[in-house]
């Protein structure tokens, strides 16, 4: 199993970088998801169910995301989130918002990967830990970029 928590302070209001975190808007920090579909419940619900549809390369991988968490205060945000991947690996993902004043917010990415079979585990222990800091590392490069440098 593969665990992470990262946390950046971002110079952008709560709401901003809020409205990142929005089905219309997650392809902008999630690009390589290529259709993000609500099937169930809406999207700020526990429950909510979407298709996603994911590129690695030239392969193509269809899932279904699941929302274990979803809460909303002017002080804070969180949304959890969970799915399996090529039936192989189970991914929860956590992304907390906090307001650390008017322009700044602090945003907490912390989630894990681990092996639901076989396959799923034996690829885990060969795992890059080093590459999968760095793909934490990229999406709060993303996040921090998107919320700074455009209107959101």
């Amino acid at each position: 199993m593969i665990q992470w928590e990262n946390d950046r302070v971002i110079a952008s209001p709560i709401d901003e970088v809020w409205e990142l975190f929005r089905d219309y808007n997650i392809k902008r920090i999630m690009p390589k998801v290529e259709e993000h579909e609500l099937i169930e419940k809406t999207e700020t619900e526990v429950g909510a169910k979407h298709r996603q549809t994911y590129r690695e390369g030239k392969r193509l991988e269809t899932y279904t995301v699941e929302t274990l968490a979803y809460e909303e205060s002017p002080e804070s945000k969180h949304k959890k989130i969970a799915f399996v991947i090529g039936r192989a690996f189970e991914v929860t993902a956590s992304f907390l918002l906090e307001k650390v004043d008017e322009e700044h917010t602090r945003l907490t990415y912390s989630g894990q990967n681990k092996g639901v079979n076989f396959v799923g585990k034996a690829m885990m222990k060969l795992a890059n830990k080093k590459g999968n800091e760095r793909v934490v590392e990229e999406f709060l490069d993303r996040v921090e970029k998107e919320a700074t440098h455009t209107n959101v």
